[in-house]
Protein backbone atom coordinates (compact mmCIF):
# COMPACT_ATOMS: atom_id res chain seq x y z
CA UNK A 1 0.00 0.00 0.00
CA UNK A 2 2.90 2.38 -0.30
CA UNK A 3 2.82 5.54 -2.08
CA UNK A 4 5.66 8.12 -3.15
CA UNK A 5 4.32 11.47 -3.03
CA UNK A 6 6.57 14.52 -3.39
CA UNK A 7 5.57 17.34 -1.24
CA UNK A 8 5.73 20.91 -1.17
CA UNK A 9 6.64 22.41 1.72
CA UNK A 10 4.70 26.14 2.76
CA UNK A 11 5.81 26.07 6.27
CA UNK A 12 8.57 24.05 6.39
CA UNK A 13 11.37 27.10 6.62
CA UNK A 14 9.58 28.50 10.01
CA UNK A 15 9.31 24.70 11.24
CA UNK A 16 12.56 23.65 11.04
CA UNK A 17 14.34 27.10 11.57
CA UNK A 18 12.53 27.78 14.50
CA UNK A 19 14.63 24.96 16.22
CA UNK A 20 18.01 25.60 16.37
CA UNK A 21 21.52 23.11 15.28
CA UNK A 22 21.65 22.53 18.96
CA UNK A 23 18.64 21.22 19.83
CA UNK A 24 17.71 17.79 20.82
CA UNK A 25 14.96 15.71 20.25
CA UNK A 26 12.17 15.61 22.80
CA UNK A 27 14.56 17.91 24.84
CA UNK A 28 11.25 18.96 26.42
CA UNK A 29 9.80 16.01 27.37
CA UNK A 30 11.13 13.60 30.24
CA UNK A 31 12.07 10.39 28.74
CA UNK A 32 12.42 8.42 32.04
CA UNK A 33 9.03 9.50 33.60
CA UNK A 34 7.38 8.44 30.50
CA UNK A 35 9.54 4.89 30.36
CA UNK A 36 9.13 4.73 34.11
CA UNK A 37 5.59 4.88 34.05
CA UNK A 38 5.28 2.33 31.34
CA UNK A 39 7.47 0.11 33.72
CA UNK A 40 5.43 0.65 36.48
CA UNK A 41 1.59 0.96 34.28
CA UNK A 42 1.92 -0.66 30.70
CA UNK A 43 3.91 -3.68 30.28
CA UNK A 44 1.23 -6.40 30.60
CA UNK A 45 -0.05 -4.49 27.73
CA UNK A 46 -0.53 -6.76 24.16
CA UNK A 47 0.62 -5.26 21.22
CA UNK A 48 -1.65 -3.63 19.29
CA UNK A 49 -0.82 -5.57 16.22
CA UNK A 50 0.22 -8.51 15.07
CA UNK A 51 3.95 -7.72 14.01
CA UNK A 52 6.14 -9.79 12.23
CA UNK A 53 8.50 -12.60 13.52
CA UNK A 54 6.25 -12.51 16.60
CA UNK A 55 6.55 -15.98 18.03
CA UNK A 56 10.45 -15.26 18.20
CA UNK A 57 8.93 -11.83 19.98
CA UNK A 58 6.95 -13.71 22.48
CA UNK A 59 9.77 -16.00 22.50
CA UNK A 60 12.56 -13.95 23.59
CA UNK A 61 10.33 -11.47 26.09
CA UNK A 62 9.52 -14.99 28.09
CA UNK A 63 13.19 -15.98 28.01
CA UNK A 64 14.45 -12.72 29.26
CA UNK A 65 11.42 -11.48 31.34
CA UNK A 66 11.04 -8.23 29.40
CA UNK A 67 7.82 -6.72 28.00
CA UNK A 68 7.12 -7.86 24.48
CA UNK A 69 5.97 -4.81 23.47
CA UNK A 70 9.70 -3.17 24.48
CA UNK A 71 10.80 -5.37 22.42
CA UNK A 72 8.86 -4.23 19.62
CA UNK A 73 9.18 -1.02 19.78
CA UNK A 74 12.97 -1.48 19.73
CA UNK A 75 12.83 -3.44 16.45
CA UNK A 76 10.51 -0.88 14.83
CA UNK A 77 12.68 1.79 15.43
CA UNK A 78 16.48 -0.14 14.63
CA UNK A 79 15.09 -1.47 11.64
CA UNK A 80 11.10 -1.47 11.26
CA UNK A 81 11.62 -5.60 11.01
CA UNK A 82 13.96 -5.68 8.39
CA UNK A 83 15.89 -9.51 8.55
CA UNK A 84 18.52 -7.76 6.23
CA UNK A 85 18.75 -4.32 7.62
CA UNK A 86 22.66 -2.94 8.12
CA UNK A 87 23.70 0.36 9.33
CA UNK A 88 26.65 2.37 8.08
CA UNK A 89 27.95 1.82 12.28
CA UNK A 90 28.06 -2.39 11.13
CA UNK A 91 25.01 -2.77 12.98
CA UNK A 92 22.68 -5.81 11.85
CA UNK A 93 19.35 -7.41 11.32
CA UNK A 94 16.53 -6.84 13.21
CA UNK A 95 17.25 -5.42 16.69
CA UNK A 96 20.52 -3.84 15.04
CA UNK A 97 23.24 -5.47 16.35
CA UNK A 98 27.09 -4.35 16.21
CA UNK A 99 29.44 -6.52 14.24
CA UNK A 100 31.78 -8.12 15.66
CA UNK A 101 31.95 -6.00 19.20
CA UNK A 102 28.40 -6.43 20.57
CA UNK A 103 27.30 -9.91 18.61
CA UNK A 104 30.46 -11.49 19.82
CA UNK A 105 29.96 -10.00 23.29
CA UNK A 106 26.53 -12.13 23.47
CA UNK A 107 28.43 -15.25 22.07
CA UNK A 108 27.79 -15.03 17.84
CA UNK A 109 30.83 -15.54 16.20
CA UNK A 110 29.52 -15.49 12.44
CA UNK A 111 27.82 -12.42 10.67
CA UNK A 112 25.25 -14.61 9.24
CA UNK A 113 23.82 -15.46 12.30
CA UNK A 114 22.67 -12.21 12.78
CA UNK A 115 19.92 -11.91 9.67
CA UNK A 116 18.17 -15.31 11.47
CA UNK A 117 15.27 -13.46 12.72
CA UNK A 118 15.21 -15.47 15.75
CA UNK A 119 18.45 -15.33 16.70
CA UNK A 120 18.87 -11.61 16.07
CA UNK A 121 15.68 -10.76 18.10
CA UNK A 122 17.43 -13.03 20.89
CA UNK A 123 20.51 -11.27 21.62
CA UNK A 124 18.97 -7.95 21.39
CA UNK A 125 16.78 -9.07 24.00
CA UNK A 126 19.41 -10.78 26.21
CA UNK A 127 21.63 -7.35 25.21
CA UNK A 128 18.37 -5.22 26.69
CA UNK A 129 18.22 -7.10 29.49
CA UNK A 130 22.28 -7.31 30.54
CA UNK A 131 21.62 -3.22 30.35
CA UNK A 132 18.72 -3.53 32.23
CA UNK A 133 20.44 -4.93 35.12
CA UNK A 134 22.99 -2.88 34.62
CA UNK A 135 21.18 0.29 35.30
CA UNK A 136 18.74 -0.86 37.89
CA UNK A 137 15.48 -1.27 35.90
CA UNK A 138 15.72 2.45 34.94
CA UNK A 139 14.53 1.67 31.62
CA UNK A 140 15.37 5.25 29.81
CA UNK A 141 18.93 4.83 30.57
CA UNK A 142 19.04 1.02 29.30
CA UNK A 143 17.29 2.44 25.75
CA UNK A 144 20.33 4.85 26.23
CA UNK A 145 23.09 2.45 26.66
CA UNK A 146 21.87 0.49 23.35
CA UNK A 147 22.09 3.36 21.19
CA UNK A 148 25.42 4.78 22.65
CA UNK A 149 27.18 1.60 24.57
CA UNK A 150 26.87 1.47 28.53
CA UNK A 151 30.52 2.34 29.06
CA UNK A 152 29.06 5.97 27.57
CA UNK A 153 26.03 6.64 29.79
CA UNK A 154 26.09 7.76 32.78
CA UNK A 155 24.68 6.77 36.27
CA UNK A 156 22.99 10.00 36.00
CA UNK A 157 20.41 10.51 33.69
CA UNK A 158 21.27 14.16 33.31
CA UNK A 159 24.21 13.78 32.52
CA UNK A 160 23.99 11.81 29.50
CA UNK A 161 24.41 12.78 25.92
CA UNK A 162 21.54 14.76 24.24
CA UNK A 163 21.78 11.90 21.44
CA UNK A 164 21.43 9.11 23.82
CA UNK A 165 18.23 11.22 25.03
CA UNK A 166 17.16 11.39 21.96
CA UNK A 167 17.21 7.86 21.39
CA UNK A 168 15.09 7.07 24.46
CA UNK A 169 12.36 9.73 23.00
CA UNK A 170 12.36 7.75 19.93
CA UNK A 171 11.91 4.45 21.20
CA UNK A 172 9.32 5.84 23.44
CA UNK A 173 7.21 6.92 20.02
CA UNK A 174 7.55 3.82 18.43
CA UNK A 175 5.98 2.17 21.73
CA UNK A 176 2.75 3.79 21.43
CA UNK A 177 2.46 2.80 18.25
CA UNK A 178 3.35 -0.75 19.35
CA UNK A 179 0.60 -0.31 21.85
CA UNK A 180 -2.26 1.30 19.51
CA UNK A 181 -1.85 4.52 20.60
CA UNK A 182 -3.33 3.41 24.23
CA UNK A 183 -6.81 4.27 22.89
CA UNK A 184 -10.12 2.40 23.04
CA UNK A 185 -10.03 2.56 19.19
CA UNK A 186 -6.76 0.61 19.18
CA UNK A 187 -6.72 -2.51 16.52
CA UNK A 188 -7.48 -5.92 17.51
CA UNK A 189 -4.10 -7.70 18.20
CA UNK A 190 -5.04 -9.90 14.73
CA UNK A 191 -4.71 -6.83 12.54
CA UNK A 192 -1.36 -7.67 10.41
CA UNK A 193 1.21 -4.80 10.74
CA UNK A 194 2.24 -5.58 7.01
CA UNK A 195 -1.47 -4.13 6.06
CA UNK A 196 -0.86 -0.81 7.19
CA UNK A 197 0.01 1.78 4.46
CA UNK A 198 2.53 4.71 4.73
CA UNK A 199 3.39 7.66 2.59
CA UNK A 200 6.88 9.42 3.33
CA UNK A 201 6.53 13.21 3.78
CA UNK A 202 9.70 14.28 4.06
CA UNK A 203 13.63 13.09 4.92
CA UNK A 204 15.46 15.27 7.15
CA UNK A 205 19.37 14.81 7.86
CA UNK A 206 18.85 16.04 11.56
CA UNK A 207 16.85 13.95 13.77
CA UNK A 208 15.76 17.83 15.49
CA UNK A 209 14.54 18.76 12.06
CA UNK A 210 12.04 15.78 11.25
CA UNK A 211 10.93 15.95 14.75
CA UNK A 212 10.30 20.22 14.55
CA UNK A 213 8.55 18.96 11.45
CA UNK A 214 6.27 16.84 13.43
CA UNK A 215 5.46 18.87 16.22
CA UNK A 216 4.31 21.91 13.73
CA UNK A 217 2.27 19.12 11.53
CA UNK A 218 0.77 17.84 14.49
CA UNK A 219 -0.14 21.20 15.82
CA UNK A 220 -2.25 21.71 12.66
CA UNK A 221 -3.34 18.60 12.14
CA UNK A 222 -3.51 16.55 15.26
CA UNK A 223 -5.78 13.78 13.58
CA UNK A 224 -2.92 12.65 11.03
CA UNK A 225 -1.31 9.72 12.27
CA UNK A 226 2.27 9.92 11.50
CA UNK A 227 5.41 8.64 12.67
CA UNK A 228 9.10 8.45 11.83
CA UNK A 229 12.22 6.65 10.83
CA UNK A 230 16.36 6.36 11.46
CA UNK A 231 17.11 4.77 7.92
CA UNK A 232 20.32 4.97 8.60
CA UNK A 233 22.90 7.92 9.16
CA UNK A 234 22.00 11.54 8.13
CA UNK A 235 18.43 10.04 6.62
CA UNK A 236 15.37 10.60 8.89
CA UNK A 237 11.97 9.99 6.86
CA UNK A 238 8.83 11.25 8.16
CA UNK A 239 5.85 9.18 7.03
CA UNK A 240 1.77 9.17 7.51
CA UNK A 241 0.05 5.98 8.20
CA UNK A 242 -3.47 4.68 7.11
CA UNK A 243 -5.53 1.96 7.35
CA UNK A 244 -7.34 1.94 3.75
CA UNK A 245 -7.77 4.35 0.54
CA UNK A 246 -10.28 6.70 2.78
CA UNK A 247 -8.13 6.85 5.22
CA UNK A 248 -5.14 7.92 2.61
CA UNK A 249 -7.88 10.40 1.23
CA UNK A 250 -8.32 11.94 4.72
CA UNK A 251 -4.93 12.17 5.41
CA UNK A 252 -4.44 14.17 1.95
CA UNK A 253 -6.95 16.41 2.70
CA UNK A 254 -6.06 17.25 6.22
CA UNK A 255 -2.36 17.35 4.81
CA UNK A 256 -4.37 19.75 2.45
CA UNK A 257 -5.83 22.04 4.83
CA UNK A 258 -2.43 22.13 7.35
CA UNK A 259 -0.17 23.91 4.58
CA UNK A 260 0.68 20.99 2.16
CA UNK A 261 0.63 20.93 -1.42
CA UNK A 262 1.02 17.52 -2.55
CA UNK A 263 1.63 16.13 -6.11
Amino acid sequence: MTKSLSVLVFFLATAVHAVSADASVGKSADPEAAWHDYARNDTGLKPGYRFPHASCFKAAAATYQLPETLLLAVARGESDFEATARSRANAHGIMQILWPSTAKHLGIYRLSELYDPCTNIDAGARYLKELVGRFSGNLHLALAAYNYGPERIAANPDGIPEGARWYSNYIYRHLNYVLGNRSSSRPSADHLYSDIGRTTLMRFAEPYRAAAFIEQLEQRAPELRLDWFRKGVGNFTVVFIYEDKEQFRASTRLLSEAGLRLD
